[in-house]
This record gives C-alpha cells, sequence and structure tokens, in this order.
C-alpha cells in the first residue's frame, strides 16, 4: 500500500471497511438492507453496482441516466426521504440518522466492482481502500495515488478555517463539472465491463 495512502487512513480515524457498528435496522419508508442484498453469492460480487451518497449530490439525475442505459443498479443512500424516479434499478435506501451512518453503509458495502459518487474525502479513502471506483460530482476520480494527498488537503482546510485563517469554500458547481462527470462515469462502466464485471 502506498505510504500517503496509509498514512491518508491513519488521519481519517476510520477503518477502510466495516467497523463497529451493528447492522443497521430498516427504516419505515424503506429497507436499510435492500431487497436482494441479503444472501449475497459470489457471483454477485461480479455485478456493478452504484452507491450514491446522496445529500446535497448534484449529480444523481446524470447518474441514473448514464447507469440506467448500462443496465446498471445504483442505490440512493441518505438518512431521509429522498425522491428517485420509479425504475426497476434505481433503488432509494434510508438508514437511520446520526453521523456518519450513511458513510458507514456504503463504506461497507464498497468492493472492486462498485461505484461510490461522493463529496466525502473520508468516504473516498474507505471506499478507494476496498477497491472501489470513487468518483467525485466534478467528474474527478479518487484514486490510491490521489487520496492521501487529497485527504491531507482537506484536513489541513478544516485546521485553517477553524483558526478563521480562511472563509471561503471551493468554487460553485457549473455546467463543465457536469459534463466531466457523465463523460468519467460513463469510461468507469466501460472499463469495468471490459474487466469482466457485468
Amino acid at each position: 500500500m502506498d505510504w500517503r495512502f496509509e498514512a491518508a487512513l491513519k488521519l481519517s480515524g476510520r477503518p477502510p471497511v466495516g467497523g463497529d457498528r451493528p447492522l443497521l435496522f430498516p427504516c419505515r419508508q424503506t429497507r436499510a438492507i435492500p431487497h436482494g442484498m441479503e444472501n449475497q453469492t459470489a457471483s454477485d460480487d461480479r455485478k456493478i453496482l452504484v452507491y450514491i451518497d446522496a445529500d446535497a449530490c448534484p449529480v444523481k439525475d446524470e447518474t441514473y441516466r448514464v447507469a440506467v442505459r448500462h443496465g446498471v443498479k445504483t442505490y440512493v443512500v441518505a438518512n431521509s426521504f429522498m425522491q428517485v424516479p420509479r425504475d426497476p434499478l434505481i433503488e432509494r435506501v434510508i438508514v437511520p440518522a446520526g453521523p456518519d451512518v450513511a458513510d458507514d453503509w456504503i463504506a461497507e458495502r464498497a468492493r472492486r466492482g462498485t461505484v461510490v459518487i461522493t463529496t466525502d474525502i473520508p468516504l473516498a479513502a474507505r471506499c478507494v481502500a476496498a477497491g472501489a471506483d470513487v468518483l467525485s460530482p466534478k467528474g474527478k476520480p479518487f484514486t490510491e495515488e490521489s487520496i492521501g494527498m487529497t485527504l491531507a488537503t482537506r484536513n489541513l482546510m478544516d485546521q485553517l478555517r477553524s483558526a478563521g485563517e480562511v472563509t471561503g469554500g471551493p468554487r460553485p458547481f457549473a455546467a463543465k463539472d457536469r459534463s466531466a462527470f457523465l463523460s468519467a462515469l460513463d469510461l468507469i462502466f466501460v472499463r469495468l465491463k471490459r474487466a469482466g464485471f457485468a
């Protein structure tokens, strides 16, 4: 494992996958463990799956469009009700409220062949460690080579903001970001299918 990546995981304060959190119980609106995932078999490990860290995600519709075109199942994970299209390939998952509950749910299912859409850097680090493809809404892939520096920069900026030395945030989401995301997600699906995932 790259030393920067290993150091980034230590900085995050969280394990790559799993943890001590118990299994999530179903919510009233939908199951916390989607139907069909409770008894996964070895063949399921060759399926491409998408997990959207849905709170404040600006590219949910774009993800639906590309994933449905490729025939890929998408899970929209949030801790409150969220409207999703009526399509068998798109499933809403509502997890209990609490810090990092949605992140933990996604990270525990990340593996090679899964695609995670998130802006959360610690979550991205956990999923990259598990072998998942991780993509930001702006179309930037998180990789083993990049996540260490990204996480270190994020932690530094948090410290500077806490000290009042930095008041600005990231640049606003733009049309070019949407286009970059669509292209990057399509390329990930093509690459995974060439690698034998379906």
